[in-house]
């Protein structure tokens, strides 16, 4: 395994701490990089924001995660993960095979846009549960202003859930296409120690941090529904304890 030496200092831009253990951030992004981060063993200093434009500077898209590496600003958390592997090769998965490294990083984009839909899903679109975000998110806001942003906000990521099909047919449709994708991520994992089997990649990065993040009290039937999945937990939870830091 290789040695990280000379390293540049790391800071992750993100938004703020929700305060909740084993739960760096309310982003899935930005938690699959924390994850990332300390399992590649590189010190790294926060650098927290209220709104995801705060760092519009550093990512002209206004998104986070941003990862500068000294004065490098590295946005999008697939490509933090590439300059992770380059910072510290070996440590974030070991050597794999051309096969094993092809997919690994198509279950990242699987994790980053299909499994990311459900729990944008959850958390805007779905009514149970969007006191809780409303209150998670916006509860700093003035009142004036706390009564119209946040329906304007959710107004819009739930078009734009309509643009990506998740929630073109109502929430009845898209909840049931749930409880069939948990299904066959339990099936998946099934006997395995890690998402490819014997090894660690950012695979289990990336499917832990949307699957992770629907564990928070903002989705209690979501997340009540993955606990029924016992392999699937068993997975989330080894992940969990083997890259907290």
């Amino acid at each position: 395994m290789s040695t990280v030496r000379s390293l540049p200092i790391l800071t992750l831009c993100e938004l703020a701490d929700p305060g909740l253990p084993h739960v760096e951030s309310y982003s899935p992004f930005c938690l699959k990089i924390h994850r990332a981060l300390k399992l590649a063993q590189l010190p790294y200093e926060r650098r927290l924001a209220d709104r995801p434009d705060a760092h519009k500077r550093l990512n002209p898209l206004g998104q986070v995660p941003v990862l500068l590496v000294a004065d490098e600003a590295v946005f999008d958390s697939t490509a933090i993960l590439h300059r992770i592997e380059q910072l510290a090769p070996g440590r974030l998965q070991p050597e794999l095979t051309a096969r094993q490294r092809a997919d690994a990083w198509l279950w990242e984009e699987f994790a980053d846009t299909t499994l990311n839909g459900f729990l944008v899903a959850a958390r805007w679109a779905d009514d149970r549960n969007w006191p809780l975000t409303r209150e998670a998110y916006f509860s700093g806001m003035p009142i004036p202003v706390k009564a119209l942003i946040p329906r304007l906000i959710r107004r819009r990521v739930v078009g734009g859930l309509h643009a990506r099909d998740v929630w073109r047919a109502g929430g009845e449709v898209c909840w049931q296409r749930f409880l069939t994708v948990l299904d066959d991520l339990e099936a998946h994992i099934a006997g395995q120690r890690y998402w490819l089997g014997d090894v660690r990649t950012v695979a289990d990065l990336a499917v832990f941090g949307q699957l992770h993040s629907l564990r928070t009290p903002l989705t209690p039937w979501q997340g009540a529904e993955l606990a029924k999945r016992r392999e699937l937990t068993a997975w989330l939870d080894r992940i969990d304890a083997e890259t907290v830091g």
